[in-house]
């Protein structure tokens, strides 16, 4: 008698790409999948790949052809048609190939290729949006899908479309930190951390240092500071901070990000998705400067829920100076009780099983019959 062959476990295609903000939550929902014995995929296109270091080594890679109307010249719009259906026909072959029994789609131009032949084969299919008002390509294929979750809520979907509140997932390293003790700011070394995302950081660039020099030597003396500022900014951040006598590390990006929010008194950051879910599963006050030209104004809309449960402090960009940060810096800082408040209320914002929700939701869809 020959033997059965093991039945191979289900596979999971998650597409996202496009920067970090979809690139997170896609590698929380990869590890818990790979937790309860998965097999995971991840379809990106080239710039999607370079984000993808932190997934884990069994996700297989899978870069498909992909576009965005938003960069190049008129004559590499005219092909992004083309580069995208190129990528929709390459996902459809090797889905034809292997089914996956769900695809994920996690929003920006790089997880077009992927749901458009899940929707095509009819493989049961999910979109996880992380702002609290929809990127285009989740917009579009909200009504295309069998289930849209939502990783802020209330958020602003299309008629006729309801959403699944699962929140944003975060990736194993800030879970390993949730609900680290918040030491509140007191009469010693105090941390602040400094992150302004691929595109924002410039005007935090150019607005903390002058803000942290500015503030009474009693004060400044204590403070310590992490701050991401772009290639081209590194030289005069640090000068500034060493200008000000004040012990800064500058650079690029941090691989510790969780690290050092957990160890942070004080946090100014943009208010991306991603770094809204991170703020709230570790629990830190905020300063928050949503980026003014973000499409439809999601980062306004993220930051919101936070200003609204007195857990951040919102300075729109039109009013983000030396001396309104300053005052905004000092009054947190030098009251220890209403700091320890704030990250109180971000801790009661989180969502720290929203990769377990999403999973969940992903099981349940691929045991059901597909729909539309």
């Amino acid at each position: 008698m020959g033997t059965m062959r093991a039945k191979k476990p289900p596979l999971a295609v998650i597409a996202a790409g496009g920067t970090g903000g979809h690139m997170f939550p896609a590698q929380a929902l990869a590890e818990e999948l790979l937790a309860r014995g998965w097999r995971v995929t991840l379809s990106t296109d080239a710039r999607g790949a370079q984000y993808a270091g932190g997934f884990p080594p069994a996700v297989e890679r899978r870069v498909v052809a992909s576009a965005t109307f938003a960069r190049g010249g008129a004559g590499a719009r005219l092909l992004v048609p083309f580069r995208i259906i190129g990528g929709v026909l390459s996902a459809a072959f090797g889905m034809a190939l292997e089914r996956p029994a769900l695809v994920a789609g996690f929003g920006g131009y790089p997880s077009i290729p992927a749901l458009a032949a899940a929707w095509i084969l009819r493989v049961p299919r999910l979109i996880h949006e992380q702002n609290a008002v929809p990127g285009k390509v989740n917009e579009v294929f909200a009504r295309r899908v069998s289930a849209v979750a939502c990783g802020l809520w209330p958020t602003v979907l299309p008629s006729k479309v309801e959403g699944v509140h699962t929140g944003n997932p975060v990736r194993t390293s800030v879970r390993e930190k949730a609900g680290a003790p918040y030491i509140p700011p007191g009469d010693y070394p105090m941390s602040l951390v400094v992150i302004g995302g691929s595109q924002g950081a410039r005007i935090l660039s150019d607005v903390v240092p002058a803000a942290l020099a500015a503030m009474p030597d009693t004060l400044r003396q204590h403070l310590r500071v992490a701050h991401q500022a772009r290639p081209e900014d590194l030289e005069r951040v640090i000068a500034a901070y060493d200008a000000a006598g004040i012990p800064a590390e500058v650079a690029p990006f941090f691989d510790d990000i969780p690290r050092r929010l957990s160890e942070a008194q004080l946090v100014i950051a943009r208010s991306g998705a991603s770094t809204i879910a991170d703020l709230t599963v570790i629990g830190r006050p905020s300063v928050l400067v949503p980026l003014a030209n973000a499409a439809r104004d999601h980062q306004n809309a993220n930051a919101r829920g936070l200003v609204d449960a007195q857990a951040a402090v919102l300075i729109p960009e039109s009013k983000f100076t030396p001396d309104a940060l300053c005052e905004q810096v000092v009054a947190i800082l030098t009251r220890s009780e209403a700091a320890t408040r704030m990250a109180q209320a971000a801790l009661g914002a989180g969502i720290p099983d929203a990769a377990e929700r999403l999973a969940d939701l992903a099981e349940k869809l691929s045991a059901s019959p597909t729909s539309n």
